[in-house]
């Protein structure tokens, strides 16, 4: 498997998004005073839902699960990808980095489950060019209202990489005339240590709100220390009939990479490491600016965002060293019409993403320079009808165009390319409510992915892949209320041309073209009031990830659980206590280098379990939260058969007090 490494020294453009951020700040600090005396608006409550426009409730997107921040805060995730984990009941696999970005994956994707699904903050994509996921752990966990977990192919709305799914991350808004803060305090084994604060106040239609973070651990393997800082900085505006603001990100992670263990070293220690100097570190800053106004029936929305980053790794075992620094501006108008016609509500949603992405990576090796433009166009149809049926249509199409381009100089310069694709997608949805308290839904389209600057820098052939296209099709119910709900998803995915590491292919092995594979399976989600104090829920995954033609047609493919079961219990008496507790078990899998399945064993399955215990004095949160509460030795990634693995971390007591205010 080809990683990119995690960063260090950034070249500084003329004008940084950090630089123009604090210029940005102080004029927003100084025009507080005069804003305040416009005419007093109340900033709406925004929700990103399925059409990518603040809309309806009722149209709210299909068969999606949802986590409010109550039950974020209930169950006491210190950070968004944590909260997808225990609360979405997300399969996730141990960072190899140390940090608490696991590897998110729906619908069984394996080691290129992030590729294949999307990350989007407050409208902007957070998901990129890289073979690395999206730093999750870098959003202040205060600040999110809501996440909302679309599994199932996407890709009209939101382009590359949308098969697994997509997740949306909606932050808060406030209100008129209010104000809003935290402080948070933590410390636990293994060099656990975690400060946090926020705050945001309004002045009428003016809105400023700030948040930094730190952390470090040690972590459970030895030379696998993690420190990390970030902040955020924020300002909007309410307008007539709508908004606009800019937000700021800074984050600064710092790695030592522990590697991977045999299945016998793992046996004696898991702790230990055959890499006691290895080190890596990243360093992004982004900035982005976004705009939403209503004429008549009609919306407008944009997005612009830009985003630096720098990497640097140190691999002194192998003497091998490299440093990359990327960049890539995204824009995203659109429009958009929502009306009511005889009881039909309509909603047509139209427009483009626009997405320019270069890197240079340096190394002992050589240099490299790729660049990726992408021009994508969009258009999809909803409308729900009235009545006691409640039915719903929506339909949709996408066109996208990539230029992709790289050059290399060294001694393995062997893939130089410059070429262009273009791709397609459709959708069309329904659902309808049989009964009041029944409803039906299903989904059929063609989604896609486009491999990324990695993965053509290394293949089997030596020449750039071909893209990779996928037939969706989900059916699914929904019986219940708030009370009691219990939702279950049949789903198929028919995969052409699957982008995928195989290290098999050629002399010695590389990212490929694989020959047609399959995910199919279901998926149950269910939630129960027991009493007024209690609350009981689950999610249940099964999937059957396979090759369905070729010289491995029918074998199980690599690092995919066939089954996956989460459940929490939450206790909230209302005098100020709160605990929650939660259970996950993950089925074996096979080891990633056994696509004929013929290694002897299999990574073994294995049950964690977490706990929170807090208790409110006043403005004041105590809590007691422990995580892998049995302490039990397991792994989640192996890269070869009984070898490659990388041991996942055990039991770790964690206090932490936090002040509102």
């Amino acid at each position: 498997m080809i990683m990119t490494a995690p960063v260090l020294h950034r070249r500084a453009p003329a004008l940084t998004p950090r630089a123009l951020a604090s210029a940005i700040s102080l004029c927003f600090i100084g025009a507080a005073p005069a804003l305040a005396q416009v005419a007093a608006q109340t900033l709406a409550p925004v929700v990103i839902t399925g059409s990518r426009f603040a809309s309806d409730p009722a149209l709210a997107p299909i068969g999606a699960t949802v986590i409010t921040a109550d039950e974020i805060r209930r169950a006491g995730a210190g950070d968004v990808n944590q909260a997808i984990r225990k609360i979405g009941g997300v399969f996730g696999r141990q960072s190899l980095d140390g940090s608490p970005d696991f590897g998110l994956d729906l619908r069984g994707f394996g080691t290129n489950s992030s590729q294949n699904m999307v990350v989007v903050l407050d409208g902007v994509r957070m998901s990129e060019n890289e073979l690395t996921g999206p730093a999750l752990s870098t959003i202040p966990i205060d600040s999110v209202e809501r996440i909302e977990i679309t599994r199932g192919g996407s890709s009209v709305l939101y382009g590359d990489g949308a098969t697994g799914g997509v997740i949306n991350i909606v932050t808060k808004r406030p209100g008129k005339q209010t104000g809003r803060g935290s402080v948070y305090g933590e410390v636990g084994q293994l060099g656990q240590r975690e400060l946090r604060a926020s705050a945001a106040q309004t002045w009428d239609a003016f809105t400023l709100d700030a948040a930094v973070g730190t952390q470090r651990t040690d972590n459970y393997r030895a030379n696998n220390k993690f420190e990390q800082t970030n902040y955020n900085l924020g300002a909007q505006w309410a307008l007539q009939n709508g908004r606009a603001g800019l937000r700021f990100n800074h984050a600064q992670q710092d790695y030592r990479l522990a590697g991977s263990l045999s299945l016998e070293q793992f046996q004696t220690d898991p702790r230990q490491t055959n890499t006691p100097n290895n080190f890596a570190s990243t360093d992004s800053d982004r900035l982005s600016a976004f705009f939403e106004r209503r004429f008549g029936s009609i919306d407008l929305a944009a997005e612009l965002s830009r985003r630096e980053k720098t990497a640097e790794s140190h691999y002194v075992d192998s003497n091998y060293a490299a440093t990359y620094t990327s960049t890539q501006t995204q824009f995203s108008p659109r429009l958009r019409h929502l009306g009511t016609v005889g009881g039909v509500l309509n909603e047509v949603v139209a427009g483009i993403d626009l997405t320019r992405w270069n890197r240079v990576t340096e190394s002992g090796t050589g240099k490299d320079d790729s660049s990726q433009n992408s021009r994508a166009v969009y258009v999809r149809d909803e409308i729900k009808f009235g009545g006691a049926s409640q039915a719903r249509v929506a339909a949709g199409v996408r066109r996208e165009n990539f230029d992709k381009d790289s050059f290399e100089r060294g001694q393995f310069a062997a893939t130089n390319y410059d070429f262009t694709q273009s791709v397609n997608a459709w959708d069309l949805q329904g659902s309808y409510a049989v009964l009041p308290l029944l409803n039906l839904h299903a989904k059929a389209g063609q989604s896609y992915r486009l491999a990324n600057s990695d993965e053509n820098g290394y293949t089997s052939t030596n020449k750039p892949l071909l893209p990779q296209s996928s037939h969706d099709l989900e059916l699914g119910a929904t019986l219940g209320d708030a009370a009691r709900s219990l939702s279950a998803r049949l789903f198929r995915h028919k995969l052409t041309n699957e982008i995928y590491y195989d290290p098999t292919a050629g002399a010695f092995g590389g990212n490929t073209n694989l020959a047609p594979t399959k995910r199919q399976g279901f998926e149950i989600d269910a939630s129960a009031q027991l009493t007024a104090d209690w609350r009981l829920s689950g999610h249940l995954q099964h999937v059957q990830a396979t090759f369905s033609e070729g010289t491995n047609a029918g074998k199980t493919m690599a690092l995919v659980p066939k089954n996956l079961v989460s459940a929490r219990l939450s206790w909230t008496p209302g005098d100020g206590q709160n605990a929650d507790i939660g259970a996950q078990w993950v089925d074996q899998q096979r080891y990633g280098s056994d696509f004929a399945n013929t290694c002897s064993a299999q990574i073994p399955s294995y049950t964690t379990v977490d706990a929170r215990y807090a208790r409110k004095l006043g403005a004041w949160e105590l809590a007691l939260s422990a995580l892998n509460l049995t302490d039990k030795q397991y792994y989640s990634s192996a890269f070869g058969c009984k070898k490659g693995i990388y041991p996942s971390d055990g039991r770790q007591l964690k206090i932490s007090a936090r002040y509102d205010f």
